[in-house]
């Protein structure tokens, strides 16, 4: 069995003394697992970096098998991080939601494009706002899509500022009054309507992405999206320390 695809570096963890098993999400076979020898090595060191786009071949006596890759490195995703900002931890974060959530060898076209745009993002000050809005669409690849387009109880498309844990559904401040406790809230740059994103609304967007990740997607289980978590703790302690500097 042989196949070559594009594919994006998500994850690699050692394997013997030379080589590592990557994994990637590639653009029509999906995520996607394979041996590359002397992987652990200087040579491939910089190849193998999560968001590097690659040429990849797979080989394995079966599909079902974890077969061998061979790489070419088509791009690399840079020295993100490198003057601060949260590129670096959205890009963990990234690979981690799709390393999770996908199965493998299940071909999902539209969030490997989805994320060939967001890593074009990675050194702008909106990166975190572009991450939730790219969640939001891997909830709907996967079937758990939210509808914030009209209430849900009363149809109105005018003031949604709450999304229902159940439907997944917008609602309006007036009908969410009585239920606010209950509600998620909804960042109105998820509307595009426009104005300054501060870090409160980065972290209750990644809160309302986060409870259907975590509640739908993966089921229930927690603590499997570390690199998240890493994320929105970042977000909390600069919120905390007074650190805003809202996005326009």
């Amino acid at each position: 069995m042989e196949w070559r695809d594009r594919a994006y570096v998500l994850t690699t963890r050692k394997h013997g003394e030379n080589a590592v098993i990557l994994n990637v999400l590639t653009e029509t076979r999906g995520r996607a697992s394979g041996l590359v020898r002397g992987g652990a090595g200087r040579r491939h060191r910089g190849q193998l970096q999560p968001g590097n786009l690659l040429e990849v071949t797979w080989r394995g006596r079966l599909e079902e098998h974890l077969g061998a890759f061979t790489c070419e490195l088509v791009r690399s995703s840079g020295a993100v991080g490198a003057a601060g900002g949260d590129g670096l931890a959205v890009l963990a974060a990234a690979a981690g939601v799709v390393d999770t959530l996908l199965p493998e060898g299940e071909p999902h076209p539209e969030i490997f494009h989805g994320l060939a745009g967001l890593l074009t993002a990675l050194e702008d000050p909106g990166v975190v706002a572009a991450y939730v809005r790219w969640e939001l669409g891997v909830l709907g690849e996967l079937g758990f899509g939210l509808d914030l387009s009209a209430c849900a109880a009363t149809g109105a498309t005018e003031n949604l500022t709450h999304v229902s844990p159940k439907s997944g559904r917008a609602v309006s401040a007036e009908a969410a009054a009585p239920y606010a406790g209950r509600m998620l809230v909804l960042p109105g740059f998820l509307l595009e309507s426009g104005g300054p994103i501060s870090p409160p609304d980065l972290l209750q967007g990644l809160r309302l992405t986060g409870y259907f990740l975590e509640s739908h997607a993966l089921s229930g289980a927690r603590n499997r999206l570390s690199a998240r978590d890493r994320l929105m703790e970042s977000l909390a302690k600069r919120q905390s320390t007074g650190k805003q500097t809202p996005i326009r």
